[in-house]
């Protein structure tokens, strides 16, 4: 499990927002998981999270094809700033959602501890490559063997992520992990 001293070894002071006791009391999660919002925190993560942006209200009001969510975090869409993608979580099982602009609900992790740890494993990941960080520009370009060494990072990656949360790999469509772990490069 993580912890909120190691989100902020790789995120930073500052960029990790520990959830208030009271926002969450009355969501319908189960107990366990609240207590992983307040003690260990949410990170702002690279390409994923831009803002933490905890709902206040004891009722999910973040709207998915899937039904209603809590909000947890909000992210612009790097093409299309006005488009904005969350990840929320379920109300009674605490699956972690990430919530397209159309309001299409991707499978993220099997629960907020779960999610929590994924979350540091891929942040201190893209953290300390010096490939998977910021995207590279139209003039900016790896060479071959850089990107050999990108992909590799990538597939450990991606193996480590699938031990936490079997649940997260088991298709791509409509599912966060693969198809992020497959667009890193690009």
């Amino acid at each position: 499990m993580a912890t909120y001293d190691q989100l902020t070894e790789w995120a930073g002071l500052g960029h990790v927002t520990r959830v208030r006791r009271d926002v969450v009391a009355d969501w319908r999660i189960p107990d366990f998981m609240k207590v992983q919002l307040v003690e260990v925190g949410i990170p702002v993560a690279p390409r994923l999270i831009e803002r933490v942006v905890i709902q206040s209200e004891a009722d999910p009001v973040l709207l998915t094809f899937r039904g209603p969510l809590y909000r947890l975090t909000e992210q612009a869409d790097l093409d299309e700033p006005a488009e904005r993608s969350l990840f929320g979580v379920e109300p009674e099982t605490g699956v972690v959602y990430f919530v397209m602009p159309d309001g299409e609900a991707w499978f993220a992790n099997s629960s907020v501890d779960v999610w929590l740890d994924v979350l540091h494993r891929y942040g201190s990941c893209v953290a300390a490559s010096e490939f998977l960080g910021e995207p590279y520009g139209p003039e900016e370009y790896l060479s071959e063997e850089e990107e050999e060494r990108a992909f590799a990072e990538l597939n450990r990656l991606a193996e480590e992520l699938k031990e936490v949360d079997p649940a997260a790999f088991k298709g791509y469509e409509g599912f966060l992990w693969p198809g992020l772990l497959d667009r890193c490069l690009y």
